[in-house]
């Protein structure tokens, strides 16, 4: 089943095929319904997930021109209360220096390798000579540089901005900010090598993507079973019933943006 032209690729799907092609294939190729549960305690996965968004709505509340004290009142849980006293905090120590044009939930396109590429991004901050995209993160573990420097994600956000508003690389930055770590943000700079790399990175996805598509038959499960346990196709693929236990740690932005970027409508950007 080859891909319609319009497809789009966004770093969520990347990601997905990244660890496991049969769950991209069975995701957004077949778009197989298979609702099994992610992980469990299913409510606590259900609340992490909602904190996190309402965290990143008060964000763009604030962004928009809401005031702070409106914002403040409208918080309840104690841990969103300490993220959102930790964003304002840093907005005057680590996050002091971005420029002002600030625009929050950005989504954002490109034709791509014959298809498109699209993103939504937490933070967007421009001027005329930088642009800086700011990812808010709630988990408890902090990634390594190296991790996040390698994460698909980065890959695709610096190449797209980049590509948008045709600045060069060296004038785009990524800011990964930590709501239970904000003393330490991860700033990931970029330059012409690495946006050449990651444009040749992604193409390479996607063609390999495509490739397999325009053929017929299953494509190959991961061989890193662990994986199974919180992927909603692990009965299907005959790798498990039970749903894995909740990791604390576990970056649930992803699924966030998967919903945002199927919803995306192009941004005044392009």
């Amino acid at each position: 089943m080859p891909l319609p032209t319009h497809f789009q690729f966004s770093q969520a799907g990347l990601n997905d095929y990244a660890d496991c092609p049969r769950r991209f294939q069975l995701r957004y190729v077949l778009q197989q319904a298979w609702p099994a549960v992610e992980a469990e305690p299913l409510l606590e996965r259900e609340r992490l997930l909602a904190l996190g968004q309402r965290f990143h709505r008060l964000i763009q509340q604030h962004v928009e021109g809401l005031p702070v004290e409106a914002l403040t009142a409208s918080l309840g849980e104690a841990e969103l209360v300490r993220w959102w006293q930790n964003y304002l905090r840093a907005l005057n120590t680590t996050l002091s220096d971005l420029p002002a044009a600030r625009r929050a939930e950005v989504a954002l396109s490109i034709p791509f390798a014959g298809y498109r590429l699209v993103a939504h991004f937490d933070l967007i901050a421009a001027d005329a000579d930088r642009a800086v995209i700011v990812d808010w993160k709630t988990e408890q573990r902090r990634p390594t540089r190296e991790q996040l420097a390698n994460r698909l994600q980065t890959r695709v956000y610096r190449y797209l901005l980049t590509e948008v508003q045709q600045r060069p690389p060296g004038a785009v930055t990524m800011i990964y900010w930590f709501a239970q770590h904000p003393d330490r943000p991860e700033v990931l700079t970029y330059d012409a090598a690495q946006h050449a790399a990651d444009g040749a990175v992604l193409r390479e996805l996607v063609a390999e993507i495509a490739n397999r598509a325009a053929q017929d038959g299953e494509w190959d499960k991961t061989p890193h079973k662990r994986k199974c346990a919180y992927c909603t196709y692990r009965s299907l693929c005959r790798r498990g019933v039970a749903a894995g236990v909740i990791d604390p740690d576990q970056d649930r932005s992803e699924e966030r943006r998967v919903g945002k970027e199927c919803r995306s409508r192009w941004s005044p950007y392009h």
